[in-house]
């Protein structure tokens, strides 16, 4: 079976579109179909690595997935999945909170692996900061885990640089990965380092030093959000973003690929080896990211400045 995130995998299928409507309690045999679809799709562009969460549907995206593994035979030994717990969604009259005590944590990866019908996980994420965590003892069941043989790798998902260093301060084994929204749309990640001494600073809520601190220690920063809900790709509703769509398929052309591929590379050719996250349950635009699962990204500095600037609207300071 496939080991997780070591620096080889360029792209990875985030699952949250599979599994029917959010709502429904149950899914069909036209949802089992779709993520089928989809699986293939990804496959064949060349993604390895398939993104979950045990909320994403209400755990359906999960559910479905296990069909499809289950009616695959060999393919759970060609992938790497990958899981995230730590958010409890509405539920009646109680809203939406997060969880990552440890108990939580033990109870909602049994219940993900019995979803995903397979007896380990290759990588799991901390889905979101809970403020009442004790990372000593999110760390002993992370811990517990790893020597049960139920998960192999774990990472973060939506945190900062200081969060990432108080949990590793209690883990035995590194953190491999964490998520965060990033996309040509999505640029805080990048301005927060360029607006340091600029009034233009206070506005960023972006953690300073994050991506800094990920290149440091060798953990590979994923981009959830990657194609910008198809901004530059499909549907624009500003004139900047326009301008940039514009942009995008012309650079597309010019090299031979997609626009779904241009801004994918716009990550990728960043130094932190980003990994983006493709999100869409279109079989078609997932075979549109091929190249970015297989190509270097083709972006010279100047052309990946200019989709930079052309999607700020307006100069650097």
């Amino acid at each position: 079976m496939t080991t997780t995130l070591p620096g080889g995998e360029r792209l990875l299928y985030g699952c949250m579109g599979l599994g029917g409507d959010w709502d429904s309690e149950k899914y069909g045999s036209q949802d089992i179909a779709a993520a089928e679809a989809a699986v293939e799709a990804a496959v064949d562009a060349g993604i390895t690595v398939f993104d979950h969460a045990d909320i994403y549907r209400r755990g359906k995206a999960e559910a479905v997935f296990g069909e499809v593994l289950s009616r695959a035979p060999g393919l759970r030994e060609r992938i790497t999945v990958q899981t995230k717990c730590g958010i409890r969604l509405a539920d009646g009259d109680r809203p939406g909170i997060y969880d990552l005590r440890g108990d939580s944590i033990l109870q909602r990866v049994e219940e993900s692996l019995t979803r995903l019908r397979t007896d380990v996980l290759d990588t799991l994420l901390l889905h979101r900061p809970d403020p009442l965590a004790d990372p000593a003892e999110v760390a002993e069941a992370l811990m517990s885990l790893h020597r049960q043989g139920l998960v192999r790798a774990f990472g973060v998902s939506n945190m900062g640089a200081a969060q990432i260093e108080e949990l590793q301060a209690h883990l035995d084994v590194p953190l491999v990965a964490n998520q965060l929204e990033m996309s040509l749309a999505r640029r805080d990640w990048l301005e927060a380092g360029v607006l340091v001494n600029t009034a233009a600073a206070a506005g960023n809520g972006f953690p300073f030093g994050t991506v800094e601190h990920c290149r440091r220690n060798g953990i590979r920063i994923q981009a959830w959000g990657a194609l910008a809900q198809g901004r530059y790709t499909g549907r624009q509703e500003t004139d900047r973003e326009q301008r940039t769509a514009r942009l995008v398929a012309s650079l597309a052309e010019a090299k031979g690929t997609t626009p779904e591929a241009v801004v994918l590379w716009w990550l990728q050719r960043h130094p932190a080896r980003i990994v983006p996250v493709v999100g869409t349950a279109s079989p078609a635009r997932i075979r549109a990211c091929r190249d970015a699962a297989v190509r270097e990204p083709e972006l010279a500095h100047e052309e990946w400045y200019d989709l930079w600037l052309t999607a700020r609207g307006e100069p650097l300071p």
